[in-house]
């Protein structure tokens, strides 16, 4: 059996996500196996700091009987110039799954590359696909149906933003981007979605216009890992982009707000949004959980 890797969105097709999704969902509300992978040993290399990807994947590991192990990048020789692709074979032999969560996707595409069992991103630079699927997890579990959804991202177009692109993409459901001048999804990411699969995307600078309607309402923060240099320059930038009140009057009375955190609160989303009647995001961050499960259970199982 070829082993599989989710390193995006796009590494399963339709019928693959909504199986997971499905799955999910099935973990949550009806239980799950305790014993699914026994004897199983996810390993978890993380160069950037986490807390819910990193305990969300431990937590499910453990619920389906197997275990995890943390490793930093100082923990590896990785940090003291060890090729990638001896990392990855070594690790391989030790381990039965890998969730990478690195500044480079350039590195997680290596490291796939070289190994012998499943790697699983866990963040990069380009992509988020965990986080998106485990959002449209909580749109679903809310009742609602993609196709029939107004589904804004206002803000950055960032990692989490291309993966729901791309979710956009795979599952045939419309997307709207609202974002600043020069902070837009890369044109030929879009481009290639366009090409690959008729990716249905409106692409606004005025988050007003965008939200307009909205019934699934998504945002991240300004400043990511790494980029604490442009910090000043992005708060100016976004400012107008800020998820509050007054924005979202303008949505559907029957709109959610998803956020993946952590949250600054007064800069992407107010105190008054994150805590307010339309805010799902801490269901949002409980079914990563669940997601991980499915993804874990599919990929050890039948991958």
């Amino acid at each position: 059996m070829k082993r599989r890797h989710f390193l995006r969105v796009c590494d399963f097709d339709r019928e693959e996500i909504w199986i997971l999704l499905s799955r999910a969902l099935e973990f949550k509300t009806k239980g799950y196996p305790q014993d699914s992978l026994k004897g199983k040993i996810l390993g978890l290399i993380f160069e950037k700091p986490s807390t819910r990807t990193r305990l969300s994947f431990e937590s499910a590991m453990i619920k389906l009987g197997g275990n995890s192990l943390f490793l930093s990048s100082r923990d590896l020789q990785l940090a003291r110039g060890e090729p990638i692709k001896d990392t990855a074979r070594v690790l391989s032999r030790y381990l039965d799954a890998i969730v990478l969560r690195t500044y480079s996707h350039q590195t997680i595409e290596e490291f796939a590359k070289y190994a012998t069992i499943p790697v699983i991103n866990g963040l990069s630079d380009l992509h988020h696909p965990c986080q998106a699927l485990s959002d449209i997890l909580t749109v679903i579990e809310k009742g609602r149906d993609l196709a029939k959804e107004k589904v804004v991202w206002i803000g950055d177009g960032n990692n989490v933003a291309c993966s729901w692109i791309e979710a956009a993409a795979v599952l045939g459901f419309k997307i709207t981007v609202a974002s600043p001048q020069g902070y837009e999804p890369p044109k030929d990411f879009i481009e290639e979605l366009k090409q690959k699969y008729n990716l249905q995307i409106e692409i606004l600078h005025d988050p007003k216009e965008a939200v307009k309607g909205a019934t699934v309402i998504n945002t991240d923060v300004w400043i990511s890992m790494g980029q604490d240099e442009e910090a000043q320059t992005r708060k100016k930038v976004f400012q107008p982009y800020q998820v509050n009140a007054d924005l979202i009057k303008l949505a559907s009375p029957e709109a959610i707000v998803l956020h993946c955190l952590p949250a600054h609160r007064g800069e992407e989303i107010t105190e008054e949004v994150l805590e307010g009647e339309y805010s799902v995001v801490w269901d949002q961050a409980e079914n990563k959980m669940w997601f991980h499960m499915a993804l874990l259970e599919f990929l050890l199982k039948h991958g």
